[in-house]
Protein backbone atom coordinates (compact mmCIF):
# COMPACT_ATOMS: atom_id res chain seq x y z
CA UNK A 1 0.00 0.00 0.00
CA UNK A 2 1.42 3.56 -1.01
CA UNK A 3 1.95 6.06 1.91
CA UNK A 4 -0.93 8.71 1.78
CA UNK A 5 1.90 11.64 1.54
CA UNK A 6 3.37 9.91 -1.21
CA UNK A 7 0.70 9.79 -3.10
CA UNK A 8 -0.17 13.14 -2.54
CA UNK A 9 3.25 14.18 -3.81
CA UNK A 10 2.83 12.42 -6.98
CA UNK A 11 -0.23 13.48 -7.66
CA UNK A 12 -1.07 17.09 -6.54
CA UNK A 13 2.81 18.35 -5.48
CA UNK A 14 4.81 17.83 -8.19
CA UNK A 15 2.77 19.12 -11.12
CA UNK A 16 2.41 22.00 -8.77
CA UNK A 17 5.97 22.20 -8.46
CA UNK A 18 6.77 21.87 -12.36
CA UNK A 19 4.40 25.01 -12.91
CA UNK A 20 6.09 26.97 -10.32
CA UNK A 21 9.51 26.61 -10.84
CA UNK A 22 9.22 25.71 -14.78
CA UNK A 23 10.91 22.86 -14.87
CA UNK A 24 9.52 19.74 -17.16
CA UNK A 25 12.11 17.36 -16.23
CA UNK A 26 10.77 15.00 -12.97
CA UNK A 27 14.43 14.49 -11.83
CA UNK A 28 14.72 18.67 -11.88
CA UNK A 29 12.00 19.03 -9.35
CA UNK A 30 12.73 19.10 -5.65
CA UNK A 31 12.20 15.71 -3.37
CA UNK A 32 12.58 14.19 -0.03
CA UNK A 33 16.09 12.06 0.02
CA UNK A 34 15.97 11.25 3.87
CA UNK A 35 14.50 11.74 7.58
CA UNK A 36 16.91 11.37 10.08
CA UNK A 37 16.23 11.64 13.59
CA UNK A 38 18.76 12.17 16.42
CA UNK A 39 18.21 11.72 20.09
CA UNK A 40 21.32 12.68 22.20
CA UNK A 41 20.80 11.37 26.09
CA UNK A 42 23.43 12.90 28.41
CA UNK A 43 21.74 11.11 31.33
CA UNK A 44 23.42 7.77 29.71
CA UNK A 45 26.45 8.72 30.51
CA UNK A 46 25.48 8.00 34.58
CA UNK A 47 22.31 5.79 34.01
CA UNK A 48 22.23 3.25 31.36
CA UNK A 49 18.47 2.80 31.65
CA UNK A 50 18.07 5.76 30.15
CA UNK A 51 19.66 4.91 26.97
CA UNK A 52 17.18 1.92 26.68
CA UNK A 53 14.24 3.76 26.70
CA UNK A 54 15.42 6.32 24.32
CA UNK A 55 16.40 3.52 21.90
CA UNK A 56 13.16 1.76 22.72
CA UNK A 57 10.96 5.02 22.17
CA UNK A 58 12.82 5.93 19.11
CA UNK A 59 12.02 2.40 17.25
CA UNK A 60 8.45 3.15 18.11
CA UNK A 61 8.22 6.29 16.30
CA UNK A 62 10.17 5.42 13.31
CA UNK A 63 9.06 1.94 12.43
CA UNK A 64 12.90 0.28 12.67
CA UNK A 65 15.73 -0.10 14.81
CA UNK A 66 17.94 2.90 15.72
CA UNK A 67 21.67 2.80 15.53
CA UNK A 68 23.23 3.83 19.24
CA UNK A 69 25.80 6.65 19.04
CA UNK A 70 28.87 7.07 20.69
CA UNK A 71 31.07 9.83 21.64
CA UNK A 72 34.16 10.69 19.52
CA UNK A 73 36.47 12.07 21.90
CA UNK A 74 36.48 12.04 25.94
CA UNK A 75 35.69 15.52 28.09
CA UNK A 76 36.50 15.11 31.37
CA UNK A 77 34.30 17.94 32.56
CA UNK A 78 30.94 16.30 31.39
CA UNK A 79 32.44 12.95 32.95
CA UNK A 80 32.34 11.94 28.87
CA UNK A 81 35.13 8.71 28.01
CA UNK A 82 35.77 8.18 24.23
CA UNK A 83 33.60 5.16 22.61
CA UNK A 84 30.66 5.65 25.33
CA UNK A 85 27.02 5.48 24.18
CA UNK A 86 25.08 9.05 24.25
CA UNK A 87 22.30 9.04 22.26
CA UNK A 88 20.70 6.91 19.30
CA UNK A 89 19.83 8.40 15.65
CA UNK A 90 17.81 6.34 12.78
CA UNK A 91 17.41 7.37 8.86
CA UNK A 92 14.50 7.06 7.44
CA UNK A 93 13.69 6.66 3.33
CA UNK A 94 11.21 5.60 0.97
CA UNK A 95 8.04 4.62 2.17
CA UNK A 96 8.92 4.81 6.17
CA UNK A 97 10.26 8.25 5.81
CA UNK A 98 6.66 9.62 4.10
CA UNK A 99 4.89 7.71 6.57
CA UNK A 100 7.05 9.40 9.56
CA UNK A 101 6.33 12.82 7.78
CA UNK A 102 2.65 12.13 7.54
CA UNK A 103 2.58 11.41 11.10
CA UNK A 104 4.92 14.47 12.21
CA UNK A 105 2.90 16.68 10.64
CA UNK A 106 -0.96 15.45 10.94
CA UNK A 107 -0.52 13.96 15.00
CA UNK A 108 2.38 15.36 16.63
CA UNK A 109 3.35 18.66 15.71
CA UNK A 110 -0.34 19.77 17.05
CA UNK A 111 0.03 17.76 19.97
CA UNK A 112 2.79 20.16 20.91
CA UNK A 113 1.69 22.54 23.77
CA UNK A 114 1.37 26.01 22.74
CA UNK A 115 2.05 25.06 18.93
CA UNK A 116 1.85 28.07 16.36
CA UNK A 117 3.83 26.59 13.42
CA UNK A 118 7.24 26.01 13.09
CA UNK A 119 9.80 28.06 11.99
CA UNK A 120 10.05 28.76 8.07
CA UNK A 121 13.66 29.83 8.47
CA UNK A 122 15.52 26.51 9.98
CA UNK A 123 16.78 25.73 6.70
CA UNK A 124 20.97 25.50 6.71
CA UNK A 125 21.61 27.01 3.30
CA UNK A 126 21.64 23.92 1.50
CA UNK A 127 17.51 22.92 1.14
CA UNK A 128 17.61 20.54 4.28
CA UNK A 129 14.86 21.71 7.14
CA UNK A 130 16.00 20.90 11.14
CA UNK A 131 13.66 21.00 13.85
CA UNK A 132 13.85 19.86 17.46
CA UNK A 133 11.05 18.39 19.81
CA UNK A 134 11.26 18.91 23.63
CA UNK A 135 9.62 15.94 24.48
CA UNK A 136 8.59 12.30 22.66
CA UNK A 137 5.47 11.90 23.64
CA UNK A 138 3.90 13.81 21.55
CA UNK A 139 4.12 11.17 19.21
CA UNK A 140 0.64 8.80 20.08
CA UNK A 141 2.46 5.83 19.39
CA UNK A 142 4.18 5.85 22.86
CA UNK A 143 2.47 4.83 25.96
CA UNK A 144 3.28 7.31 28.38
CA UNK A 145 3.53 5.88 31.63
CA UNK A 146 6.59 3.68 30.45
CA UNK A 147 8.33 6.16 29.76
CA UNK A 148 9.95 8.01 33.00
CA UNK A 149 12.02 11.00 31.56
CA UNK A 150 10.82 13.30 28.78
CA UNK A 151 13.35 12.57 26.10
CA UNK A 152 13.90 15.44 23.00
CA UNK A 153 15.07 14.53 19.50
CA UNK A 154 16.18 16.81 16.76
CA UNK A 155 14.35 15.77 12.94
CA UNK A 156 16.28 16.84 10.09
CA UNK A 157 14.59 16.53 6.72
CA UNK A 158 17.13 16.44 3.89
CA UNK A 159 15.87 17.28 0.36
CA UNK A 160 17.30 17.26 -3.33
CA UNK A 161 17.47 21.08 -3.95
CA UNK A 162 20.37 23.28 -2.94
CA UNK A 163 17.74 26.05 -2.75
CA UNK A 164 15.40 26.67 0.98
CA UNK A 165 13.21 28.67 -1.07
CA UNK A 166 12.38 25.60 -3.29
CA UNK A 167 12.50 22.95 -0.09
CA UNK A 168 10.61 25.40 1.71
CA UNK A 169 7.64 25.11 -1.06
CA UNK A 170 7.75 21.53 -1.16
CA UNK A 171 7.72 21.09 2.75
CA UNK A 172 4.72 23.81 2.53
CA UNK A 173 3.05 21.57 -0.25
CA UNK A 174 3.48 18.38 1.60
CA UNK A 175 1.75 19.58 4.53
CA UNK A 176 4.42 21.31 6.92
CA UNK A 177 2.88 23.79 9.21
CA UNK A 178 4.74 26.94 8.81
CA UNK A 179 4.23 29.86 11.15
CA UNK A 180 2.55 32.70 9.24
CA UNK A 181 5.25 35.55 9.35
Amino acid sequence: MTPRLLERYEKTVLPKLREQLGRSNRLALPRLEKIVINMGVGAAISEKKYLEEAVDALAQIAGQKPVVTRARKSIAGFKLREGMAIGCMVTLRGRRMYEFLDRLTSLALPRVRDFRGVDPKAFDGHGNYSLGLSEQLVFPELNPDKYSRPQGMTITIVTSTDSDDEARELLRSLGMPFRSE
